[in-house]
């Protein structure tokens, strides 16, 4: 990085003192105007000034971040196809093009050898916008109409619309402010979902007839109870819309049968706080993954008419200890479920005319991730599956459930090339503060030297029942290929090894999330892996409260932070219900409203707990735009950080002022974005190219 002569002062936010109170608890938040960008000028000034020290800071860098993004791009197939897959009488795929910053989304019918037809060009739809996502593309099921939703701002409310395929016409219907729909059989009703403007929480579902103003929709349900959002699925089988209920740690489902749209949503199985369930369905019963018996789930079949009585609930999976049930896909002849075993994923396949026909998919390697394709045919006995590895490229398999044979169709190519021999990856644990062990997957080229002397980054999430799964990566092997050894924590918070290993960091326990990681550092240390001043941590989102909580825990850990769009203010946004997604992240954190929740995050809140000390290198970066994290929270941190920092490390923001949670849209400008904190990281190791 350039030294602090050589760059102007960074920009001093100003102070106006606010006095938060709970509970006889008095604070101080000297930046809480930063809140109020349509009506405070200075905070876009502030923006400016941040994004323009920025822009000065990386000037030197910008021929390593040049040369990164060079490597990023070299190991993609910029021109590029997904493997098609069947739906109806078609199949459908998307492709790339060299130098299109967007996909483009097609279908053939009937037959590989078809003519392409393009449903959508997403690169023309995107003309004149800065930022541009198409959010679903869903088509009827007579495969004549396709229904897509767009947004243009990054703020994550889509539009709704319906596109004739014969014709490439843009029907009438649209309807503002959605969250995801479905088709009703027949192609004439769409379910969709609404959320609510300023809370963003998504509480209600709607019935729009094809052709209608949306002023004319149907309101189907609402669910009041603020804890709680909605979605909307479609079982495999096409014989039900879902509309599926869930808080924190409770769920229901409502079912409407599909032929009949006009028909109310009935209760699946009532809500019992606590007992979360999903449901599909085949032939006169629905199948159940529910976690009553055992908080790592199991699965459950019964008659449709009547799933309410348990006494007619017969076991399809029964619950084992360090058996997790994680997905589950319903074909006409077989169910497939997809489970863990002691954390490791594996895919069980079950003959539904003779179950004692069940076997499991094997797989070689010792650390791997595993998940369903794009299995939309019910009459298939073809399973298609995702399968790759932190050094195997994401491959894409055909499995015949009869035959129990296997096809890879298609496996992720690294153009400048790449020889999986030459790394290496190991699974070993970190003793938390409590004594629980907490694997890691740690990969490295080969020929590292475990002397304390290599460069590391410590990569963690751990919230919202998402496992980090130690997927490939191409961006990754510019770190690799420099010397670094890269390392993923499966963290309480996250279902790396169960429903059970998330509810203990969640809550009241959250706390472990960050000792977890903060063990896994010590530990990477003490086996002379890195050492803390050749140690880089990253995370994003909930991941950016993890880095956070852990570099205002313990600063001397670490020499560089990487901190994407991070929850950090967590009391202030907690105890306000008009922010995004507040009332049901209370589900996940607690309520700043009850006393012992509230001393509880205070205790490890990051903007809360950030104290003179000598911080490391820190990297922020976020979006204007942002519905998950408001832009407020890491512009905030960062003036708060740069107001104690007793060390000459730079603290830096960057604000994507065009983009929101996910950044920006385009595949080239999110890998320079990327570049961008890989060139950070690399020269505040001294790695300078």
């Amino acid at each position: 990085m350039s030294t602090a002569a050589e760059l102007p002062k960074p920009p001093v936010a100003k102070q106006v003192p606010k006095e938060m109170k709970a509970f006889g608890d008095t604070r101080q938040d000297p930046y809480f105007w930063m809140r109020y960008r349509e009506q405070d000028p200075d905070v876009m000034k502030y923006v400016e000034a941040e994004n323009a020290y920025s822009d000065a800071a990386f000037a030197p860098l910008k021929p390593l971040a040049t040369k990164i993004y060079q490597e990023f791009l070299g190991r993609i197939e910029q021109t590029d196809s997904s493997p098609p897959y069947r739906h109806g009488n078609f199949f459908y795929y998307t492709r790339t093009e060299e130098g299109m910053q967007y996909p483009i989304l097609c279908r053939k019918a009937g037959s590989l050898d078809a003519a392409e037809q393009v449903l959508f060009n997403v690169n023309d739809m995107a003309k004149g916008h800065k930022f541009f996502s198409l959010g679903m593309m869903r088509p009827d099921p007579k495969h004549q109409l396709l229904l897509f939703s767009t947004d243009n701002v990054g703020y994550r409310e889509y539009t709704l619309q319906v596109k004739n395929a014969a014709t490439g016409e843009t029907l009438s219907d649209r309807i503002e402010r959605t969250a995801g729909a479905v088709w009703a059989a027949g192609s004439q009703h769409i379910f969709y979902v609404r959320q609510q403007e300023k809370t963003k929480r998504r509480h209600q579902a709607w019935r729009h007839a094809l052709g209608t103003p949306a002023t004319a929709d149907q309101l189907v349900f609402e669910e009041k109870d603020e804890r709680y959002e909605i979605d909307l699925g479609k079982t495999l089988s096409g014989a039900y819309v879902l509309v599926n209920i869930r808080s924190g740690r409770t769920s229901e489902v409502r079912y409407i049968d599909a032929a009949r749209p006009l028909d109310s949503p009935r209760v699946l199985l009532a809500r019992r706080e606590g007992i979360t369930y999903e449901a599909e369905h085949h032939s006169d019963r629905f199948y159940l993954r529910i976690n009553d018996t055992s908080r790592d789930f199991r699965v459950v079949t019964a008659p449709v008419a009547s799933l309410a009585d348990a006494a007619q609930w017969q076991e399809a999976v029964a619950p084992a200890p360090g058996l997790y049930v994680e997905d589950m896909l319903l074909l006409r002849r077989y169910a497939v479920y997809l489970i863990r075993l002691q954390g490791l994923p594996q895919l069980r396949v079950v003959d539904l005319a003779d179950a004692s026909k069940t076997h499991d998919i094997p797989f070689d390697e010792a650390s791997y991730i595993l998940r369903f394709g794009a299995n939309y045919e019910f009459d298939s006995t073809e399973l298609r599956f995702l399968y790759s590895s932190m050094v195997t490229p994401m491959s894409t398999f055909d499995y015949d459930l009869a035959a129990r044979t296997r096809k890879r169709i298609k496996q992720q190519k690294v153009p400048s090339g790449y020889d999986a021999s030459l790394y290496t990856v190991e699974r070993i644990t970190a003793a938390s503060a409590d004594g629980v062990k907490v694997p890691l997957t740690v990969a490295y080229r080969k020929g590292l030297k475990r002397d304390g002397t290599a460069p590391c980054l410590l990569y963690g999430y751990g919230a919202y029942a998402i496992p980090t799964d130690p997927a490939f990566s191409t961006q990754r092997l510019s770190y690799l290929d420099r010397g670094f050894v890269y390392v993923l924590a499966h963290l309480r918070g996250g279902t790396d090894l169960g429903y059970t290993w998330y509810e203990s960091g969640k809550l009241l326990k959250k706390k472990n999330t960050f000792r977890d990681f903060i063990a896994a550092a010590e530990t990477l240390i003490a086996a002379k892996y890195t050492s803390p001043a050749r140690l880089a941590i990253e995370g994003g989102s909930a991941g950016g409260l993890l880095v956070g909580a852990a570099v205002t825990m313990r600063p001397e850990l670490f020499r560089t932070v990487v901190a994407a769009v991070p929850f950090v203010d967590v009391v202030n946004s907690l105890s306000d219900t008009s922010i995004p997604l507040t009332t049901t992240d209370q589900e996940e954190f607690g309520s700043p409203l009850e006393q012992i929740c509230y001393e509880y995050m205070k205790s490890y809140s990051p903007y809360d707990n950030t104290r003179p000390a000598k911080y490391p290198h820190l990297y922020i970066f976020s979006g204007i735009n942002d519905s998950q994290v408001p832009y407020w929270e890491p512009l905030k941190w960062t003036a708060q950080l740069r107001r104690v920092n007793q060390s000459d490390n730079r603290i830096l923001l960057r604000m994507n002022t065009a983009a929101g949670h996910g950044g920006a849209s385009g595949r080239y400008d999110r890998m320079r974005e990327s570049a961008e904190a890989y060139a950070f990281v690399l020269s505040t190791m001294g790695i300078a190219e």
